[in-house]
């Protein structure tokens, strides 16, 4: 943070458009917009990046992960210049790899490593604990997950679902919950939701406080961009609106996260 940040607050100022369409892809995939970051220390950006081991464009992949993806990579043409093109392949490369492990950090390791070198990592160490297992990786690998971390600091000003283990991940969304007395549990139901709802258009519709939603509904937005799912808790006159309105929510609640700037 201390080499790199003044570039990176440098970059918020010309890279909204890069950010944009790769949001709006990651969304597409049902990815936390936050990995953008990734390409942000892949290749600061750029799409015609070079890596020293060969790795091209902004998510900087070599030729073979490249074409496993579905990029066309030849000495002609090499779609991993794309932005548009890349970004796609890197968000089935990463809907792949969180498969596998369930995990945002090591998700990142793999990324920047190879599966192969994450598995030997977990192997030798007894552990599926980034920070227990970070120091059998190829310590490249190791600073780049730190590098993810601290990039994601610069940018929002804190940390989130991407920069946790899978165990933080379940305290993350615990330690924001707030119970409920007896009445408001008395006075509420629940309805399971599916889909990309963005609580700031469901308030908007339901007429409730922040803090209120936030105390039925805890972790709301980082649980629902990390599962698909949520089991919704209101006051049961705000449930119905809700319901009433659920589709006309969930289609502005995506229109909300492919354009944040709000011009949609």
């Amino acid at each position: 943070m201390r080499k790199y940040g003044k570039g990176l607050r440098d970059m918020k100022k010309w890279a909204t458009p890069y950010f944009t369409l790769i949001d709006n892809i990651l969304t597409q995939h049902g990815l936390p917009r936050e990995l953008k970051y990734l390409a942000v220390i892949e290749s600061g950006l750029r799409y015609n990046a070079i890596s020293w081991t060969g790795a091209v464009g902004p998510w900087a992949f070599m030729p073979a992960a490249g074409r496993q993806y579905g990029l066309t990579v030849t000495n002609g043409y090499d779609e991993r210049l794309d932005y548009y093109k890349s970004t796609h392949a890197a968000a089935r490369m990463l809907t792949d790899l969180y498969s596998k492990y369930q995990d945002w950090l090591l998700v990142i390791a793999a990324y920047n490593c190879g599966a192969g070198n994450v598995d030997k990592a977990i192997k030798r160490s007894s552990s599926r604990d980034f920070w227990k297992l970070q120091y059998y990786l190829p310590t490249e690998s190791m600073n780049h997950v730190k590098k993810f971390i601290s990039t994601h600091y610069v940018f929002e000003g804190e940390g989130g679902i991407t920069t946790v283990t899978k165990e933080e991940t379940k305290e993350l969304l615990l330690n924001k919950a707030t119970a409920l007395n007896e009445e408001e549990l008395k006075n509420s139901t629940t309805h399971k939701i599916t889909g990309r709802f963005h609580s700031a258009v469901i308030l908007k519709y339901i007429e409730m406080e922040p803090a209120s939603f936030n105390k039925y509904n805890p972790g709301f937005d980082d649980s629902i961009s990390l599962n698909g799912t949520y089991e919704l808790r209101l006051p049961v006159a705000q449930m119905n609106r809700f319901i009433a309105k659920r589709y006309e929510i969930l289609d502005e609640s995506i229109q909300r996260i492919l354009d944040p700037s709000g011009r949609h």
